[in-house]
């Protein structure tokens, strides 16, 4: 059954796809949504809206996609298994689809420990896989999990996430194929930065047939400067960066540091549009939305199809 998505338009014609990310605010102001959707207007073809990401308290995802839509951007709404059961989230993606919204994120979600309430009780009802085959299931068959009818089925674009680098690195493609075989309908990887390792995976993945159950949209982050290199190399879990992109980001000027970050990534962005396997890509600019016109003009992404 198709869903009303623009970005499944996009990938089902063949179109290379180019979304990125906005991070709600922590406080009530519309006004942020509005400022940040300015820079993506045009840029991608959807928006990610996070869900309480890192485990910090933030604007609602479903508010803020909601908001989105008055911008004129297509979100694609983030939910996360841990702070919901499963009869909020299914009212929840009721309700998504209701306002408009056409792509949801299944993901587990940061543990709670790592943000800003760490004694907060998780859910973790069900997870991540189990997410993506409840919205299947309620897309497809139109019923809730209980096996109830569901009056006006939620016709989604389901997209879930995948690490490449975490480990056992072995086992990382067939957590991929769980993720397909559920129901995942689109996949967005963690930020890249090893690109043998990607290589790799995605050749595994070409090799599985995976690539041709799902559309694969290549995670990447501009870095900002080399202690931010630094830091996502030595802090984030599951993040693989090599030494050479720091020695890089090392051998220029530090107020140049940005600009060879996203040099960087426009290098990988290209080598992205000509790899079997993948269909598009992710951009993450971690709260640095307004460089995003920048680096799809330079990595060759523009002009975006416009919505049908």
């Amino acid at each position: 059954m198709k869903s009303e998505s623009n970005l499944e338009k996009v990938l089902t014609d063949s179109t290379f796809a180019v979304t990125g990310e906005l991070g709600p605010p922590r406080g009530t102001s519309a006004g942020v949504i509005s400022e940040k959707a300015h820079y993506l207007k045009e840029k991608v073809d959807a928006v990610n809206i996070t869900d309480n990401q890192t485990a910090v308290v933030r604007m609602s995802s479903l508010a803020a996609s909601a908001l989105l839509i008055r911008e004129g951007l297509e979100p694609n709404y983030q939910m996360v298994c841990r702070d919901r059961n499963r009869i909020a989230m299914q009212s929840d993606i009721l309700g998504a689809y209701a306002l408009g919204i056409r792509n949801i994120l299944c993901l587990s979600g940061d543990h709670q420990q790592f943000g800003d309430h760490p004694k907060s009780k998780k859910v973790f009802d069900i997870d991540s896989i189990q997410l993506i085959g409840m919205v299947k299931k309620m897309r497809d068959e139109g019923v809730f999990l209980s096996g109830e009818e569901i009056a006006e089925p939620p016709r989604m674009f389901i997209g879930a996430a995948a690490n490449p680098f975490g480990d056992p690195l072995e086992f990382r493609v067939h957590r991929l194929a769980k993720k397909i075989a559920a129901g995942a309908d689109f996949i967005q990887t963690q930020c890249i930065y090893n690109m043998d390792r990607f290589r790799e995976w995605i050749k595994q993945a070409h090799d599985m047939g995976l690539t041709e159950k799902a559309y694969i949209l290549a995670g990447v982050t501009p870095m900002k400067s080399v202690g931010m290199a630094r830091y996502m190399k030595n802090n984030v879990p599951g993040m693989d960066v090599p030494e050479s992109i720091i020695t890089r980001l090392k051998g220029v000027d530090k107020k140049q540091q940005a600009s060879e970050g996203i040099a960087i990534c426009c290098e990988q962005i290209e080598e992205f549009k000509e790899m079997p396997g993948v269909a598009g890509v992710h951009v993450m600019a971690i709260e640095w939305e307004k460089r995003v016109p920048e680096i799809t003009e330079k990595a060759g992404l523009l002009p975006r199809p416009e919505p049908s």
